[in-house]
């Protein structure tokens, strides 16, 4: 569009748009089966002028890529595939529980369309959708579409192609502080860490002493912060309090499932939950995604005088960024190289990826072949 408000095309694309679920679910219309019947010869049973347009529709596409490594892709099978479903949501797919993502196809995985009669219906819906939708087995931008859909900024409309870098300056990455998802990430971390705990004291022929009393007061750690809280049981309830605040929670998650689902003054919230090594948990709420460990106030403090591991050193390191074939090197070993230069080329969804050197240096040595098919994280090179 020019300064005068004169609009030009710069291509026209005849064909069906990845898009086109939401002119279906405002119009009513099947563009596919007009598209087959028009081709069939037929013509449109219908004029411009008799298209009526109602309620709004808003689509979430739904990628196997790693929005904390820029949005590269990821290949895998899907050890885990639970799609949503509920009013005004439709799932355009292909795949299924076991299927694969390979390196030779773009990684759509599904296209993910919420319809309301407004577009803060649409919107709430589509969140609560993408909080209902587990995935596992590959990287996926479910908590990157999360998050968008809950900032106020997506909510008002107020968009340009420059919304993720203003929104997302350090890359995608859970906030560093406090957030209002976390309330429930909380929240669930408790109520799980007391589930499994009801479990195990409920475990007939049990030694003596072994299953012991359920402490009230706890602490949970998350990313590493401490917030202290207590839980008791209130009929088929739990009175929950962290910080000074109570709430009365109640849910039917049971150990194994993968979504928990949270009850609190007549709304539900839905947490994603995995359990990890160290009685530890991986919970995900409206584009958040916390680590969580619920331990007794004695247990947190001996954990904080506890070392900390340190992150293994990789500057000396070229690392494949993504899954896939591994086309040249094009250095050779004893090379001096200056910060910038190509190192290598890594073929993944049919794209070429030039992989450059970070900084001056000489390569030490080559650790992989071309040809190779690379994993996430494989090392390629080796600096002196």
């Amino acid at each position: 569009m020019d300064t005068a408000g004169g609009f030009y095309f710069l291509e026209m694309t005849t064909r069906l748009q990845v898009e086109h679920p939401v002119t279906e679910e405002i119009t009513g219309l099947d563009l596919v089966e007009l598209m087959i019947r028009v081709a069939a010869g037929e013509p449109l049973p219908f004029t411009q002028k008799e298209i009526e347009q109602a309620g709004w529709a808003v689509e979430a596409r739904v990628y196997a890529e790693d929005p904390a490594r820029n949005f590269l892709p990821s290949i895998g099978r899907l050890v885990r595939y639970r799609p949503p479903s509920g009013d005004g949501i439709r799932l355009d797919t292909g795949v299924f529980e076991g299927a694969e993502i390979s390196v030779y196809y773009d990684p759509l995985i599904a296209k993910l369309v919420a319809y309301g009669p407004d577009r803060g219906t649409a919107i709430d819906r589509l969140r609560g959708a993408l909080d209902d939708f587990y995935i596992a087995g590959v990287q996926h931008n479910i908590p990157f579409l999360a998050a968008v859909a809950a900032s106020s900024r997506f909510r008002a409309g107020a968009l340009s192609t420059n919304f993720i870098t203003e929104e997302f300056p350090g890359g995608f990455a859970p906030p560093a502080g406090f957030v209002e998802p976390d309330r429930t990430i909380l929240l669930a971390a408790a109520l799980a860490h007391r589930r499994i705990r009801e479990r195990e004291t409920a475990i007939d022929g049990q030694l003596a002493r072994a299953g012991g009393a359920i402490g009230e007061r706890s602490i949970v750690l998350l990313d590493g912060r401490s917030y202290p809280f207590s839980l008791r049981p209130k009929g088929d309830a739990y009175c929950v309090e962290i910080e000074g605040e109570s709430r009365l929670a109640s849910t039917d998650w049971q150990p194994g499932q993968v979504l928990l689902r949270v009850w609190v003054d007549d709304h539900v919230a839905t947490v994603q939950i995995e359990r990890l090594p160290g009685a530890a948990f991986r919970l995900a709420h409206g584009g958040v995604i916390r680590r969580a460990q619920v331990l007794s106030p004695r247990a947190a403090e001996l954990r904080a005088l506890m070392p900390k591991k340190q992150a293994a050193d990789t500057t000396r390191l070229l690392l494949s960024p993504m899954p896939g074939m591994l086309s040249s090197v094009v250095v050779e070993q004893g090379q001096e190289v200056k910060a910038g230069e190509p190192l290598a080329i890594v073929e993944a969804m049919k794209m070429e990826n030039v992989l450059r050197a970070a900084r001056d240096g000489r390569i030490a040595h080559i650790r992989a072949n071309p040809g190779d098919s690379l994993a996430v994280d494989q090392v390629i090179l080796e600096f002196e």
